[in-house]
This record gives C-alpha cells, sequence and structure tokens, in this order.
C-alpha cells in the first residue's frame, strides 16, 4: 500500500472517528434527564470520561489531519508530538475515572489494588511531563516510549481485571462488554507500544483500537441514555 494511499486512509478514519466519538457525547449531554436514577453516578462518570477522550483525541488525531496539509508528518514533529501529548495526559486521566465508575457500578469500597491503579496514573503524568519523552518528534523515543506506557498497561490491565471479575459476578451484561472492548484495545494497543520504531505499519493497529473505545462510548450511550425517559 502506497504512502498517499496511507495518508488518506488515516485521514478519513480520523476525521469520521472525530465526529463520531463527539456526536456521541452530545448525545449523551443531551439525554442526560433520561438516565435512571440508580444509573446517574455511573452515567455521569461515563460522560466524563469520554469528554476527556474526545478533548485529547481532538487534539492527537486533529493534529495529525492538520500536519498532513503541509506534507508528510515529518515536516511537523512538534505538532504531531503536542497531539500525543494531549491525549497522553488525557487517556490517563480516562483510565482513573473509569476505576471511580467501575466502584459505583458495583458498589465497591476502594482498597490497595485501587489506589495502586490512582497511583500509578499519577506516576503515569509526572514520567511524561520528564525532558527524554522528546514530544517535538513523530515517533515515540525509546526507551522513554515503552517506560511511560508501562503504568497505562497496569492502569488498563488491572480496570480490565476490576471490570470482567466484578461483572461475572453479577452477570452485568453492560459492563461485560465494556470489559471485552478495553481488552481489545489493549490487545492493538501493545504490538504498537513495543514495536512500533521498527515495524511503522503497526502504527494501523490504532484503529482496530479506536474502534474499540468506540465500542464503549456506543454501549453506554444505549445502555444508560435511552431517547425517552422510562418510567
Amino acid at each position: 500500500m502506497s504512502e498517499n494511499v496511507l495518508m488518506w486512509l488515516e485521514i478519513g478514519f480520523d476525521l469520521a472517528y472525530l465526529i463520531t466519538i463527539w456526536v456521541l457525547l452530545i448525545l449523551m449531554f443531551k439525554r442526560k434527564g433520561t438516565v435512571l436514577a440508580k444509573n446517574q453516578r455511573v452515567a455521569q462518570l461515563l460522560r466524563w470520561m469520554f469528554l476527556l477522550l474526545a478533548i485529547g483525541d481532538t487534539g492527537h488525531v486533529g493534529f495529525r489531519v492538520l500536519a498532513y496539509t503541509r506534507g508528510p508528518l515529518e515536516n511537523s514533529p512538534l505538532l504531531v508530538g503536542m497531539g500525543s501529548l494531549a491525549t497522553a495526559y488525557t487517556v490517563t486521566v480516562f483510565y482513573m475515572i473509569f476505576v471511580e465508575g467501575w466502584r459505583v457500578r458495583f458498589d465497591k469500597k476502594h482498597n490497595g489494588f485501587t489506589w495502586l491503579l490512582l497511583a500509578v496514573g499519577l506516576i503515569r503524568m509526572v514520567m511524561m511531563a520528564l525532558p527524554g519523552n522528546h514530544w517535538g518528534q513523530v515517533m515515540p523515543p525509546q526507551p522513554m516510549g515503552i517506560l511511560r506506557n508501562i503504568p497505562l498497561m497496569i492502569q488498563g490491565i488491572g480496570l480490565l481485571v476490576l471490570i470482567l471479575w466484578s461483572a461475572w459476578q453479577a452477570r452485568d451484561k453492560t459492563f461485560l462488554w465494556i470489559g471485552f472492548c478495553v481488552f481489545l484495545s489493549y490487545l492493538f494497543y501493545t504490538p504498537v507500544i513495543l514495536f512500533v520504531n521498527q515495524i511503522p505499519m503497526l502504527g494501523m493497529l490504532m484503529m482496530p483500537k479506536t474502534l474499540a473505545y468506540l465500542a464503549i462510548a456506543f454501549i453506554a450511550l444505549f445502555a444508560f441514555y435511552p431517547k425517552k425517559s422510562i418510567e
């Protein structure tokens, strides 16, 4: 596949994704009055999660699309890097709020494990502020590109275990599907973290990874935000 075809494929996918995530988010805010009382807190947390995701990804993929208007991405490394930095912070907070969403959904109390997941989120934010990250370049620097993602992996996999275990016990189909989507997102993301510098084409796995996040947003919308109030 030629570089030109790959570029237009990415641009088309990015624009379709941004439009979709913002439409889903707008629908969540429009329908918040239809959420059942017992689901209000979880639905609110999901709204804030996806607001963060939409803002961060608007910077990330939006800046990539803008960079493409100026030629190859290598012509605008700072623009691409700043977009990556934006989504790196917002996705970290996304998972920190997700932990709280799990806790509220299943009426759990914080314990050592949940505090660990929140702590590694803070550690990641500190790591991303270190000078060795070189956010002004297109490809993530190594080994910092891997090191700064270790806390995110701990966050996501830890949350995945919590969601799937609790949802299985509670026979909660909604969160079972959400947990499955989290699993898929990390399945596609892990090879990118580890090997994208050696095999740039692995970056294409970010597309199915992104679709997994969209699937979570669709599940949340249909499960918690009905078109009309349910009496």
